[in-house]
């Protein structure tokens, strides 16, 4: 089964607007110390929040474009969902900033770059997905489980909370 996404040429002009503000991030971040990416949140035509690779000069290996942008629009809204929004990313989202976006609660993700474009300027992640395939005992970075009765206490504490927030 082919899992490749077909770029479409089905796209608004505003869809071109909001990715076109993406790529001019990523373009100019390179100029401040950051990586080639950028992304922009927007709901029912606004721009909630913008990000922008911040990995080297925060010394931040997590300030991903779209993190950055995530929690840009998620202070601003105060809120941990972003329910009814869609991201325009100047590059198809890692690993880590897809599984962020899933958490968010985003509608809609769209994308300019491939990951098989950020891989030939050598920003590769194909060895996550390889890992996250591997049993625990294969993976590079050593996975070790103990004390599971002792950290059940949080999870019952957090069990039987009556008004917690549920995410």
């Amino acid at each position: 089964m082919d899992k490749v996404l077909k770029e479409t040429t089905n796209y608004s002009a505003e869809d071109a607007r909001f990715m076109e503000m993406a790529i001019e991030l990523s373009v100019k971040n390179i100029d401040s110390g950051g990586g080639p990416f950028g992304a922009v949140i927007v709901r029912d035509g606004e721009v909630i929040a913008t990000g922008t690779n911040r990995v080297v000069p925060n010394s931040d290996p997590t300030a991903h474009a779209e993190v950055m942008a995530i929690r840009n629009a998620c202070a601003k809204l105060e809120t941990f969902q972003l329910t009814g929004c869609t991201v325009y990313s100047s590059c198809e989202p890692c690993p880590m900033c897809l599984s962020a976006l899933y958490w968010a609660g985003v509608s809609r993700i769209c994308y300019g770059n491939t990951k098989d474009d950020a891989k030939a300027i050598n920003f590769d992640d194909s060895f996550i997905y390889d890992q996250l395939e591997l049993r625990y005992d294969e993976r590079s970075i050593k996975c070790e489980h103990f004390m599971r009765k002792e950290a059940l206490r949080a999870f019952r504490k957090w069990d039987e909370k009556e008004d917690k927030v549920e995410y």
